[in-house]
């Protein structure tokens, strides 16, 4: 499933917010906003019932997500990060001043897109990615170690093949030379 929910806000001052599922998540992430402590740069994350909710907060501007507890942590707070960058590249000092629901008309369906790509690409995953891109390399190397262990075989084969026709030739020229010797004497003894 992914992430279902997710908000930014500044304090308790919600500016943006999305919800892809019918939970009661937007009255839990209230709770959550009023008890982080202090304005502190934190990330912390809170479990309830079966689902997890991941906190960012940086520079005073908190991205919370709610997501399912098979998620784990990496890809939500990846989700986080991509979210406040965004929000503060799109917004940067109206943030300060913004009423509540303010961002709310335009960034929802940033929310909305991210929380889609997140849940659902395997690519929003660095650790996942990389570890596909490692994984094609090493196909193309095994694919490249094979044909240089068939083209050393075929090496092999041609050298075997060059020493078996090095014998032949040295055979007949061994027997070349016996039958010219043998010609040459009939030769002399007729004449």
């Amino acid at each position: 499933m992914g992430i279902l929910f997710a908000l930014v806000a500044r304090g308790t001052v919600v500016l943006a917010e999305f919800t892809g599922t019918t939970t009661n998540a937007t009255a839990i992430a209230r709770q959550i906003l009023e008890k982080i402590p202090g304005n502190n740069d934190t990330h912390v994350s809170y479990s309830q019932d079966r689902y997890i909710f991941h906190v960012k907060r940086t520079d005073g501007l908190t991205v919370l997500c709610m997501a399912d507890d098979t998620a784990g942590r990496r890809i939500p707070f990846a989700f986080l990060e991509e979210i406040h960058q965004r929000f503060v590249r799109t917004y940067g000092r109206a943030v300060l001043n913004a009423q509540a629901y303010g961002m709310n008309d335009e960034f929802s369906r940033v929310l909305s897109q991210q929380m889609e790509y997140f849940s659902s690409d395997p690519n929003a995953d660095r650790i996942n990615r990389l570890k596909g891109e490692m994984s094609q390399v090493r196909n193309v190397m095994i694919e490249n170690i094979d044909k240089v262990l068939d083209r050393g075989d075929r090496l092999e084969l041609l050298v075997d093949k060059t020493a078996n026709m090095q014998g032949n030739t040295f055979r007949f020229r061994k027997q070349t030379r016996r039958f010219r010797s043998a010609v040459w004497w009939r030769n002399v003894k007729l004449t």
